[in-house]
């Protein structure tokens, strides 16, 4: 396998772990609606990010974090389920978003990409996903290449929320104050459903 097969697969693993709708697929959508696309933006990239680093312990065979991960992993998912709950609860106490100072506007974005990169990392099974896929890329293969993998892991997840963020932002205009925040309780209905699914998943 070339490096650039290696690259392109790569990239498509990142593209096809981002694009199925879960929470940070929900958070996206309700962030661009509410706060612009670059909200949205911010959000699915601090997803990104989370994905390269798992994919960078996947990808480079970090065994003994591997064994560390895979053991709390449990503790991981209870946080996470809480983590939803709670981000949940705030979408339903939060008023429906109104323009900001660009300095406020800068701010939220951090904490958006904060709290998604934490909500990525909390759930173990990303890590398994990797080390699975990774595995098999290289034993088809003696070019490995970890730095180019994780590379395109993030470029690939990266491109999806630019994507999403981008047309959800674009339809942002169409919706009133009502109708954001039904969208901001159905999102927190989402959520809270991907949380109990955790903990059951988690504690069964």
């Amino acid at each position: 396998m070339e490096l650039l097969e290696v690259f392109v697969s790569s990239l498509l693993i990142g593209l096809s772990i981002a694009a199925p709708v879960g929470p940070i697929g929900v958070l996206t959508i309700q962030r661009s609606l509410g706060q612009g696309p670059r909200a949205g933006l911010a959000t699915g990239l601090g997803a990104a990010v989370a994905d390269a680093v798992y994919g960078a312990i996947g990808a480079f065979g970090v065994t003994w974090l591997i064994q560390v991960l895979v053991a709390v992993r449990l503790p991981l998912a209870l946080f996470g389920a809480g983590f939803l709950l709670w981000m949940a609860w705030k979408l339903v106490r939060a008023p429906v978003a109104v323009r900001t100072t660009r300095s406020e506007t800068a701010r939220s974005r951090w904490h958006y990409f904060a709290t998604t990169f934490v909500l990525t990392l909390s759930n173990p099974a990303t890590i398994l996903s990797f080390v699975a896929i990774f595995g098999a890329m290289a034993g088809r293969s003696a070019m490995t290449a970890p730095g180019t993998m994780v590379l395109g892991v993030l470029l690939g997840s990266a491109t999806w929320w630019l994507f999403l963020s981008t047309i959800v932002g674009r339809l942002r205009e169409r919706f009133d104050a009502r109708w954001q925040r039904r969208i901001s309780l159905g999102s927190a209905t989402v959520l809270a459903t991907f949380a109990v699914w955790q903990l059951v998943s988690a504690l069964w």
